[in-house]
């Protein structure tokens, strides 16, 4: 698989509770992670929690918003291309796995899907925010 990478590696960030001594550096910033409308639209519903990258976009406990809701990233892992499931695809925001296939196959057109490729799995959650009564 051959990725388009529009960002390029950063040298800082800011975060509270991130320990990225346990990661690579980033190869872009938390607020490119999530940008596609239906996809921030799926993730604001929650019905996507995972974001796959070629790259390290936020370390466990870095967190990024969504028209005006924040998320966390809870997890931070690598695995193949060929490793997604039905159940990861959802995850993603998508059906299935053939429409989430098919989705990125039109985005990278051209592309080659290797299943051994290696991606960035982000899993995130909506933060809860308590409220107080004054």
């Amino acid at each position: 698989m051959v990725w388009l990478m529009v960002c390029k590696p950063l040298t800082h960030f800011a975060a509270k509770n991130v320990m990225p001594d346990k990661f690579p550096e980033k190869t872009c910033s938390i607020d490119r992670l999530v940008t596609h409308p239906k996809l921030v639209a799926a993730t604001l519903d929650g019905s996507k929690t995972q974001q796959r990258r070629a790259g390290v976009y936020g370390y466990p406990g870095e967190t990024f918003t969504l028209e005006g809701i924040e998320f966390e990233i809870t997890g931070l892992r690598t695995e193949r291309w060929g490793d997604i499931t039905e159940e990861n695809a959802q995850r993603e925001g998508y059906p299935n796995l053939q429409m989430y296939r098919a989705l990125i196959e039109r985005m990278h057109q051209g592309m080659e899907w290797d299943q051994n490729q290696p991606v960035w799995v982000h899993d995130f959650r909506k933060i809860k925010v308590s409220s107080t009564v004054l």
